[in-house]
């Protein structure tokens, strides 16, 4: 039977032998990718503490430049949704060759989709601890125990939200670094539960990004009164996403700004110098997952 010819005259042994030169030239080329990732590994060694950030420095708006450009690239029968997981994958192993990567994760109870998010993103093999509640999650990345952390986007007014954690300027505070799932969210693994990742890297923009900003204002503020200081500032305010009171003197936002904003913008410099302003903090940002759209087929060519 393995001799038989298809319509275009091979035989299945034919296209085997060629499958398994297209297996072989992948392995090369993984190769390749990985010696070019440790020369880059030692470049980084020669230039930047990436003991600093947790072990390993990720990139995230570099890994998802790259992701953007390979499915604009994706125009065969493969589907897009596991292209990018297969990269994620291999993005995890290069990484690793840098130096020890880990993980914390926020995992309430079994099944509650938050390892399955951050084992598709971070690699399945990559060392996962699991938390029961946030703080812990904050302070392993805090204190560099863990190379990302991974917790739960914020519910409005929720009694212990872990954002404020972030809610200062000093060099080991940990920022927010994506969104999850980068296939953004539905149906599978992690069953339509979303998340944050945090690091101790920059956040890089990538032309097509979200910014969390949080500001401290006095307590008698409303939120239609919040929405009109921060568009005030020029800030392209999409949601609030969280508040919530300290004390009696205090109340503090997480505000979901629609482009990126750097920690220096003077636009957050003016929010924060408003008389109802405390403070105003760019906590990280997030370049924005795919859509559905872009992960649809690609239509055949005419």
């Amino acid at each position: 039977m393995t001799g038989e010819s298809t319509a275009s005259g091979e035989t299945l042994d034919d296209l085997r032998r060629a499958i398994d030169r297209i297996d072989d030239s992948i392995l090369d080329l993984l190769n390749e990718r990985a010696a070019l990732g440790a020369r880059i590994a030692a470049a980084k060694r020669a230039s930047d503490d990436a003991g600093s950030y947790g072990g390993v420095v990720l990139r995230p708006g570099r890994e998802m430049e790259i992701l953007r450009r390979l499915l604009r690239r994706a125009t065969g029968l493969f589907p897009k949704a596991v292209i990018i997981r297969m990269w994620r994958e291999m993005f995890a192993a290069l990484i690793s060759l840098q130096g020890p990567m880990s993980m914390a994760v926020y995992m309430p109870a079994r099944g509650a989709g938050y390892l399955e998010l951050a084992r598709d993103t971070y690699g399945s093999l990559t060392p996962a601890s699991p938390w029961q509640t946030t703080a812990p999650v904050v302070r392993a990345v805090a204190e560099g125990e863990v190379s990302v952390g991974v917790l739960p986007l914020p519910r409005f007014e929720e009694s212990n939200p872990w954002w404020p954690m972030l809610f200062f300027e000093t060099a080991n505070t940990p920022r927010i670094i994506s969104r999850l799932p980068l296939c953004g969210p539905g149906p599978g693994r992690g069953d339509g539960v979303e998340a944050f990742a945090i690091g101790r890297m920059p956040v890089e923009p990538t032309g097509h990004d979200r910014s969390l900003v949080a500001i401290e204002t006095t307590p008698d503020l409303s939120r239609g009164a919040v929405r009109t200081l921060v568009e005030g500032s020029g800030l392209p305010l999409l949601e609030i996403m969280d508040s919530h009171t300290i004390g009696e003197e205090r109340r503090q936002y997480l505000l979901e700004i629609s482009e990126y904003v750097a920690a220096d913008d003077a636009r957050i410099a003016k929010l924060a110098s408003d008389h109802q302003v405390g403070r105003a903090v760019v906590i990280g940002g997030y370049a924005v997952p795919f859509t559905a759209e872009e992960l649809a087929p690609s239509a055949p060519s005419a």
